[in-house]
Protein backbone atom coordinates (compact mmCIF):
# COMPACT_ATOMS: atom_id res chain seq x y z
CA UNK A 1 0.00 0.00 0.00
CA UNK A 2 1.12 3.55 -0.74
CA UNK A 3 1.66 5.95 2.13
CA UNK A 4 0.89 8.79 -0.27
CA UNK A 5 -2.37 10.14 -1.68
CA UNK A 6 -0.64 11.91 -4.59
CA UNK A 7 -0.62 10.38 -8.07
CA UNK A 8 1.08 11.48 -11.28
CA UNK A 9 -1.45 11.91 -14.08
CA UNK A 10 0.46 10.28 -16.92
CA UNK A 11 -1.17 12.40 -19.63
CA UNK A 12 1.38 15.03 -18.61
CA UNK A 13 4.06 12.67 -19.99
CA UNK A 14 2.17 11.46 -23.07
CA UNK A 15 5.08 12.26 -25.41
CA UNK A 16 7.18 9.77 -23.44
CA UNK A 17 4.63 6.91 -23.52
CA UNK A 18 4.48 5.87 -27.16
CA UNK A 19 6.05 2.38 -26.96
CA UNK A 20 6.32 -0.31 -24.25
CA UNK A 21 10.01 0.61 -23.79
CA UNK A 22 9.03 4.28 -23.40
CA UNK A 23 6.37 3.39 -20.85
CA UNK A 24 8.79 1.31 -18.78
CA UNK A 25 11.42 4.06 -18.79
CA UNK A 26 8.88 6.76 -17.94
CA UNK A 27 7.34 4.83 -15.05
CA UNK A 28 10.84 4.34 -13.61
CA UNK A 29 11.47 8.09 -13.82
CA UNK A 30 8.14 8.87 -12.19
CA UNK A 31 9.03 6.62 -9.27
CA UNK A 32 12.50 8.19 -9.03
CA UNK A 33 10.91 11.66 -8.83
CA UNK A 34 9.07 10.50 -5.72
CA UNK A 35 5.60 9.47 -6.84
CA UNK A 36 4.14 6.28 -5.42
CA UNK A 37 1.03 6.18 -7.61
CA UNK A 38 -0.07 7.02 -11.14
CA UNK A 39 -3.25 7.74 -13.05
CA UNK A 40 -2.99 5.90 -16.36
CA UNK A 41 -3.69 8.03 -19.42
CA UNK A 42 -1.97 8.76 -22.71
CA UNK A 43 -0.32 5.34 -23.05
CA UNK A 44 0.61 4.05 -26.49
CA UNK A 45 -0.10 0.42 -27.46
CA UNK A 46 1.06 -1.94 -24.71
CA UNK A 47 -0.37 -5.18 -23.36
CA UNK A 48 -2.19 -4.66 -20.04
CA UNK A 49 -0.20 -7.58 -18.59
CA UNK A 50 3.06 -5.79 -19.45
CA UNK A 51 1.84 -2.59 -17.80
CA UNK A 52 0.94 -4.62 -14.71
CA UNK A 53 4.50 -6.01 -14.58
CA UNK A 54 5.99 -2.54 -14.99
CA UNK A 55 3.86 -1.11 -12.20
CA UNK A 56 4.74 -3.98 -9.88
CA UNK A 57 8.41 -3.73 -10.78
CA UNK A 58 8.53 -0.05 -9.87
CA UNK A 59 6.32 -0.43 -6.80
CA UNK A 60 3.75 1.98 -8.26
CA UNK A 61 0.04 1.87 -7.49
CA UNK A 62 -2.46 2.43 -10.27
CA UNK A 63 -4.69 4.89 -8.45
CA UNK A 64 -7.02 5.46 -11.37
CA UNK A 65 -7.26 5.70 -15.13
CA UNK A 66 -8.78 8.05 -17.67
CA UNK A 67 -10.81 6.61 -20.51
CA UNK A 68 -13.34 7.51 -23.18
CA UNK A 69 -17.07 6.89 -23.21
CA UNK A 70 -16.60 5.04 -26.51
CA UNK A 71 -14.20 2.52 -24.99
CA UNK A 72 -16.53 1.86 -22.08
CA UNK A 73 -19.39 1.28 -24.50
CA UNK A 74 -17.44 -0.96 -26.87
CA UNK A 75 -14.87 -2.78 -24.71
CA UNK A 76 -16.31 -2.88 -21.21
CA UNK A 77 -15.38 -6.49 -20.44
CA UNK A 78 -11.77 -5.99 -21.54
CA UNK A 79 -11.61 -2.71 -19.64
CA UNK A 80 -12.75 -4.39 -16.43
CA UNK A 81 -10.29 -7.24 -16.92
CA UNK A 82 -7.29 -4.93 -17.36
CA UNK A 83 -8.23 -2.83 -14.34
CA UNK A 84 -8.48 -5.94 -12.19
CA UNK A 85 -5.04 -6.90 -13.52
CA UNK A 86 -3.66 -3.52 -12.45
CA UNK A 87 -5.43 -3.57 -9.07
CA UNK A 88 -7.09 -0.34 -10.13
CA UNK A 89 -10.43 0.49 -8.53
CA UNK A 90 -11.08 3.92 -10.06
CA UNK A 91 -11.57 5.34 -13.53
CA UNK A 92 -12.95 8.54 -15.03
CA UNK A 93 -14.38 9.53 -18.38
CA UNK A 94 -11.90 12.19 -19.46
CA UNK A 95 -14.15 14.19 -21.80
CA UNK A 96 -17.80 14.35 -22.78
CA UNK A 97 -18.15 13.70 -26.54
CA UNK A 98 -19.15 16.83 -28.43
CA UNK A 99 -22.47 15.44 -29.63
CA UNK A 100 -23.67 15.78 -26.02
CA UNK A 101 -22.68 19.46 -25.69
CA UNK A 102 -26.22 20.79 -25.38
CA UNK A 103 -28.90 20.64 -22.65
CA UNK A 104 -30.68 17.57 -24.09
CA UNK A 105 -27.34 15.91 -24.75
CA UNK A 106 -26.33 16.27 -21.10
CA UNK A 107 -29.35 14.20 -20.09
CA UNK A 108 -28.55 11.51 -22.66
CA UNK A 109 -24.94 11.43 -21.51
CA UNK A 110 -26.08 11.18 -17.89
CA UNK A 111 -28.20 8.13 -18.69
CA UNK A 112 -25.24 6.40 -20.37
CA UNK A 113 -22.92 7.22 -17.48
CA UNK A 114 -25.43 5.77 -15.01
CA UNK A 115 -25.72 2.53 -16.96
CA UNK A 116 -21.96 2.09 -17.34
CA UNK A 117 -21.33 3.19 -13.76
CA UNK A 118 -23.59 0.44 -12.44
CA UNK A 119 -21.84 -2.20 -14.54
CA UNK A 120 -18.45 -1.02 -13.31
CA UNK A 121 -19.64 -0.84 -9.70
CA UNK A 122 -20.80 -4.46 -9.96
CA UNK A 123 -17.20 -5.27 -10.99
CA UNK A 124 -15.69 -3.31 -8.10
CA UNK A 125 -14.62 -0.27 -10.13
CA UNK A 126 -15.69 3.30 -9.34
CA UNK A 127 -16.62 5.53 -12.29
CA UNK A 128 -16.20 9.31 -12.20
CA UNK A 129 -16.47 12.18 -14.67
CA UNK A 130 -13.65 14.67 -15.29
CA UNK A 131 -14.76 18.20 -16.13
CA UNK A 132 -13.31 20.85 -18.41
CA UNK A 133 -14.64 24.41 -18.67
CA UNK A 134 -17.39 23.95 -21.27
CA UNK A 135 -19.63 22.26 -18.68
CA UNK A 136 -20.01 25.67 -17.00
CA UNK A 137 -22.41 26.75 -19.72
CA UNK A 138 -25.88 27.13 -18.21
CA UNK A 139 -29.37 25.90 -19.01
CA UNK A 140 -32.34 27.09 -16.94
CA UNK A 141 -29.98 28.69 -14.44
CA UNK A 142 -27.87 25.58 -13.81
CA UNK A 143 -24.49 24.65 -15.19
CA UNK A 144 -24.31 21.59 -17.40
CA UNK A 145 -22.04 20.04 -14.76
CA UNK A 146 -24.74 20.43 -12.11
CA UNK A 147 -27.33 18.96 -14.50
CA UNK A 148 -25.05 15.98 -15.14
CA UNK A 149 -24.59 15.18 -11.47
CA UNK A 150 -28.23 15.82 -10.58
CA UNK A 151 -29.28 13.29 -13.21
CA UNK A 152 -26.86 10.51 -12.29
CA UNK A 153 -26.96 8.17 -9.33
CA UNK A 154 -24.27 9.15 -6.81
CA UNK A 155 -23.78 5.45 -6.14
CA UNK A 156 -22.66 4.85 -9.73
CA UNK A 157 -21.24 8.16 -10.99
CA UNK A 158 -18.69 9.98 -8.88
CA UNK A 159 -16.98 13.34 -9.35
CA UNK A 160 -13.45 14.18 -10.45
CA UNK A 161 -13.10 17.95 -10.15
CA UNK A 162 -10.30 19.55 -12.17
CA UNK A 163 -9.17 22.68 -10.33
CA UNK A 164 -7.78 24.47 -13.41
CA UNK A 165 -10.85 23.91 -15.57
CA UNK A 166 -13.25 24.94 -12.80
CA UNK A 167 -11.34 28.21 -12.49
CA UNK A 168 -11.28 28.61 -16.28
CA UNK A 169 -15.05 28.11 -16.32
CA UNK A 170 -15.53 30.93 -13.82
CA UNK A 171 -16.03 28.77 -10.74
CA UNK A 172 -14.32 28.59 -7.36
CA UNK A 173 -12.48 25.22 -7.13
CA UNK A 174 -12.78 25.00 -3.35
CA UNK A 175 -16.51 25.73 -3.50
CA UNK A 176 -17.09 23.05 -6.14
CA UNK A 177 -15.07 20.52 -4.16
CA UNK A 178 -17.23 21.17 -1.10
CA UNK A 179 -20.37 20.97 -3.23
CA UNK A 180 -19.63 17.31 -3.99
CA UNK A 181 -18.17 16.26 -0.65
CA UNK A 182 -18.50 12.52 -0.17
CA UNK A 183 -18.86 11.94 -3.92
CA UNK A 184 -15.38 13.05 -4.95
CA UNK A 185 -12.73 10.31 -4.66
CA UNK A 186 -10.44 11.84 -7.31
CA UNK A 187 -9.19 15.40 -7.67
CA UNK A 188 -7.16 16.80 -10.56
CA UNK A 189 -4.77 19.30 -9.02
CA UNK A 190 -3.63 21.76 -11.64
CA UNK A 191 -2.57 25.39 -11.29
CA UNK A 192 -3.23 28.45 -13.43
CA UNK A 193 -1.13 31.51 -14.19
CA UNK A 194 -1.55 34.43 -16.58
CA UNK A 195 1.19 34.44 -19.20
CA UNK A 196 2.96 37.40 -20.77
CA UNK A 197 0.39 37.17 -23.59
CA UNK A 198 -2.39 37.85 -21.05
CA UNK A 199 -3.78 34.34 -21.56
CA UNK A 200 -4.53 31.68 -18.96
CA UNK A 201 -1.78 29.07 -18.80
CA UNK A 202 -1.15 25.84 -16.96
CA UNK A 203 1.41 26.03 -14.17
CA UNK A 204 3.12 23.77 -11.65
CA UNK A 205 1.19 23.46 -8.39
CA UNK A 206 1.99 26.43 -6.15
CA UNK A 207 3.59 28.41 -8.96
CA UNK A 208 0.32 29.89 -10.21
CA UNK A 209 -2.59 31.85 -8.77
CA UNK A 210 -5.01 29.25 -7.41
CA UNK A 211 -5.80 29.32 -3.69
CA UNK A 212 -4.23 26.04 -2.62
CA UNK A 213 -4.82 26.47 1.10
CA UNK A 214 -8.56 26.70 0.45
CA UNK A 215 -8.52 23.92 -2.18
CA UNK A 216 -6.62 21.43 -0.02
CA UNK A 217 -8.71 22.21 3.06
CA UNK A 218 -11.89 21.64 1.06
CA UNK A 219 -10.52 18.43 -0.44
CA UNK A 220 -9.61 17.05 2.97
CA UNK A 221 -13.11 17.78 4.28
CA UNK A 222 -14.66 16.31 1.11
CA UNK A 223 -12.88 12.98 1.55
CA UNK A 224 -10.72 13.08 -1.57
CA UNK A 225 -8.74 9.84 -1.84
CA UNK A 226 -6.34 10.62 -4.70
CA UNK A 227 -4.82 13.95 -5.70
CA UNK A 228 -3.81 13.52 -9.35
CA UNK A 229 -1.14 15.98 -10.52
CA UNK A 230 -1.57 17.00 -14.14
CA UNK A 231 -0.12 19.70 -16.37
CA UNK A 232 -1.48 19.68 -19.90
CA UNK A 233 1.32 21.89 -21.24
CA UNK A 234 4.67 22.62 -19.59
CA UNK A 235 5.63 25.34 -22.12
CA UNK A 236 9.12 24.09 -22.91
CA UNK A 237 10.01 22.92 -19.41
CA UNK A 238 10.83 19.24 -19.00
CA UNK A 239 7.49 17.66 -17.94
CA UNK A 240 9.31 15.44 -15.45
CA UNK A 241 10.70 18.58 -13.82
CA UNK A 242 7.20 20.10 -13.75
CA UNK A 243 5.79 17.01 -12.04
CA UNK A 244 8.56 17.11 -9.45
CA UNK A 245 8.01 20.82 -8.70
CA UNK A 246 4.30 20.15 -8.19
CA UNK A 247 4.99 17.16 -5.95
CA UNK A 248 7.50 19.05 -3.83
CA UNK A 249 5.18 22.03 -3.47
CA UNK A 250 2.22 19.87 -2.48
CA UNK A 251 4.34 18.17 0.14
CA UNK A 252 5.43 21.61 1.32
CA UNK A 253 1.77 22.49 1.77
CA UNK A 254 1.35 19.46 4.05
CA UNK A 255 -0.09 16.95 1.60
CA UNK A 256 1.61 13.57 2.00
Amino acid sequence: MSSSCIAAQMYTLREFLKTPADIAKTLAKVKAIGYEAVQISGFGPCAPSEIAKMLEGEGLICASSHTSLQRLEEELDGFIEEHHLWGCGHTAVAYMPEEFHNPDGILAFSAQMDEIGKALADAGIVLAYHNHNFEFAKADGKTWLEILYENTNPQYVKVEIDTYWVQAGGGDPAEWIRKYAGRLPLLHVKDMIIGSDNQQRFAEIGEGNLNWLAILAAAKDAGVKWYCVEQDDCYGRDPFESLKISLDNLRGMGLK
